[in-house]
């Protein structure tokens, strides 16, 4: 008799919501609410969406440039179903995740670099400009979001140090807190998380460095203080909670890629007709219980098509 021993990235059926619920959820919040009264609708919101901050800094104007067709996700949704293996290998990591220290932070942008340095988070913040922007977001399990980030150009970030000519890569990387973060304990992980685009992605005009969501401050279990966002990509590619980019000359190897190379490659862009190896990438959830069909580039080809036009021989879509 054969026996399939489980990896460690793999979640036991036992722990899977069940579809129905999910789907239903916020339909069983609203008779609680209507049962119990206001202190059961206080005590049903988590802590983490209860304390986000709404100060000037994350009100900002949406950049229309970038359009969507479907609704904004629900908040809760939104900021209360995420991954983010630090803290477990489920969704539902969001109370776990308060315990990162968001501040003090900062940020170290080395390598091919004319001007390599150590960034004070809220000095760097002051000095770049901050935008809403609306992006579809799709991961590579199959589901998806609209969100309305508050951030910045990735390409102004790297104006500030002026990368050298022989630089062609990023590697950004996640920081390591073992003290809050379970997940470190998980040796099979190749910690750090790191992830890495091309210098051209970097700059394309989509990528995104997200520093907030609905008019609030980013919530820690969504990458705070500060995360990427390049919605082309599958999710994973949008790394969180930022401590480190450095630029090379060599293609990096990130860490899905490490552990997983035959499901999960460098590039990672939307395709509906590639397929991940166990399962299809035709179609996708939204967290409002929807099924659609998924886009090509997630739908953003117009303006992300001709970095891949001389990588016709590469697999760009997994």
């Amino acid at each position: 008799m054969l026996f399939k021993k489980k990896k460690g990235w793999e979640i036991p059926e036992r722990r899977i919501t069940n579809e129905a619920f999910f789907i239903n959820r916020r339909d069983l919040i609203k008779r609680i609410v209507g049962t119990t009264g206001l202190l059961a609708a206080t005590a049903i919101v988590p802590a983490a969406l209860a304390s986000q901050d709404k100060d000037q800094k994350y009100q900002a104007t949406r950049n229309e440039r970038y359009k969507f067709s479907r609704t904004l996700t629900d908040e809760f949704d939104a900021t209360t179903y995420n991954n983010f293996y630090e803290f477990g290998s489920h969704k539902s990591i969001y109370k776990a995740a308060q315990a990162l220290t968001t501040s003090p932070w900062s940020i170290t942008i080395d390598g091919l670099v004319d001007n390599p340095k150590k960034f004070d988070w809220d000095d760097l913040l002051s000095q770049l400009p901050i935008e809403e922007r609306v992006y579809r977001h799709r991961c590579v399990e199959a589901w998806s979001m609209i969100v309305p980030w508050i951030g910045f150009p990735l390409s102004s970030l790297i104006s500030l140090v002026k990368p050298l000519s022989n630089a062609k890569y990023i590697v950004l990387e996640t920081v390591m807190e073992k003290d809050a973060m379970p997940g470190l304990r998980q040796h099979w992980y190749p910690w750090p998380y790191t992830e890495g685009l091309t210098l051209a992605e970097a700059g394309n005009e989509l990528a995104f460095m997200a520093t907030g969501v609905y008019g609030k401050k980013l919530p820690k279990q969504m990458g705070a203080p500060v995360r990427l966002v390049v919605p082309w990509k599958y999710g994973f590619k949008s790394i969180k909670s930022v401590v480190r980019i450095t630029f090379t000359e060599e293609r990096p190897v990130s860490f899905w890629e490490k552990l997983q190379p035959k499901e999960y490659g460098f590039w990672a862009n939307v395709n509906p007709q590639v397929d991940h190896p166990r399962w299809s990438q035709a179609r996708e959830r939204t967290l409002s219980g929807q099924t659609i069909p998924t886009q090509l580039f997630n739908g953003y080809a117009e303006f992300v098509t001709h970095l891949y036009e001389d990588k016709k021989s590469e697999n760009l879509f997994r």
